[in-house]
């Protein structure tokens, strides 16, 4: 049967909710619908970068610890601001949408205690929107032994699936913090974290000229990377690991530069990225032939121009040159995945988190 869902997505970039409605039946994409897109201000901003510091305490999964429950309370009014914009831009009642699926904030995520840590009141939304929420979509997977990220994968595939192009293909994702998908055929599914995104990159734009991002890559092309650093932070023993394996967003933010310039740290920082993405394909079955780019990096031509270089002689492209949304594909996932775990099947997979089997996910909030 198929079903419409909204997808939600507010990513470790902190920028923003992302809206997207897909119909599927959780193994096929029947049609993608229109986004959304609901910035959060800097005010809200700075209130998540507080609660992410706040967050390092958490024992249980339940706690809110300073901050933290503050910015519960924002993240599930963002997200119903932005669910309401969404369906009166598109002229939709709450009755056309079966499932909204929530992924919420990742405030924590530390599976080695099997712990991830997602705010964001599903009850609270579901009553706002006069939907059905599905949530908690990793939990169940970190509970099991597995690394709870990434879980776009299974949605990477589908897409996949109406190219016609030769294998093996990887969908990196840019966020906060890059992971990939490794597609060959229907049988090979791979997928991990490859390192940062863009949260070093952000966070050192933010500190050093307070703008929240490198709009375009624009800084970072004026700069000149640091090799040598790029190096040393890549004997890290995590980029050795083989899949799966996830991480927080904050496992790098140790990391200093000294007293590079804003170019020269965003030079250094964009390709620290490229490199970190470019170093899994060692690590994988076969090199991939294609790498299509998703996420905020998509956007960032420094570093399109430096995965390039790093991954020669394959194609890089962006999703949207695909037509995919570049913007929208995390948002559209969930949605995807919410239908899934609706219909009880897996969102995870032993080669795609380490869990010991086949996963579903996810729990229904009802209005």
């Amino acid at each position: 049967m198929i079903l419409t869902a909204l997808g939600l997505m507010s990513g470790t970039s902190l920028d923003g909710v992302d809206v997207a409605m897909i119909e599927t039946d959780g193994r096929q994409i029947k049609a993608l619908g229109p986004s959304g897109y609901r910035a959060y201000t800097a005010a809200e901003r700075s209130l998540l970068r507080e609660a992410l510091a706040d967050a390092v305490q958490i024992e249980r999964r339940e706690a809110r610890p300073g901050r933290v429950r503050d910015a519960e309370h924002v993240v599930t009014a963002a997200h119903a601001e932005a669910i309401a914009a969404f369906l009166a831009q598109n002229r939709l009642m709450p009755e056309d949408i079966d499932i909204v699926g929530f992924h919420g904030q990742t405030v924590l995520h530390r599976p080695e205690r099997r712990l991830t840590v997602q705010i964001g009141d599903a009850a609270a939304l579901a009553k706002a929107v006069h939907i059905p929420v599905m949530h908690d979509f990793r939990a169940a997977d970190v509970d099991f032994g597995g690394q709870g990220a990434p879980l776009v994968p299974v949605y990477h595939r589908a897409l996949a699936q109406s190219l016609s192009r030769p294998g093996p293909i990887a969908v990196v994702n840019i966020g906060g913090v890059s992971n990939i998908t490794y597609i060959d055929g229907d049988d090979v599914l791979i997928a991990c974290d490859t390192g940062p995104g863009n949260a070093l990159l952000d966070d050192f734009m933010h500190r050093t000229t307070g703008q929240a991002f490198d709009q375009d890559g624009r800084v970072a092309e004026q700069g000149t990377p640091d090799e040598a650093w790029i190096a040393g932070a890549l004997a890290l023993p995590f980029f050795a690991l083989p899949p799966p394996k996830s991480l927080d967003r904050n496992d790098f933010a140790a990391l200093r530069l000294g007293d590079a310039s804003p170019a020269d740290g965003a030079a250094t920082l964009t390709a620290f990225t490229a490199a970190a993405i470019a170093r899994i394909a060692p690590l994988l079955p076969k090199p991939p032939a294609s790498w299509i780019v998703c996420g905020g990096g998509a956007r960032n031509h420094t570093m399109m121009r430096m995965l390039r270089q790093r991954v020669a002689p394959a194609s890089v492209e962006s999703a949207d040159a695909l037509g995919w949304s570049a913007d929208a594909i995390e948002a559209q996932a969930f949605g995807f995945l919410a239908v899934r775990g609706m219909k009880g099947l897996p969102l995870s997979y032993p080669t795609t988190t380490g869990v010991p089997f086949p996963m579903t996910g996810g729990v229904i909030a009802r209005p």
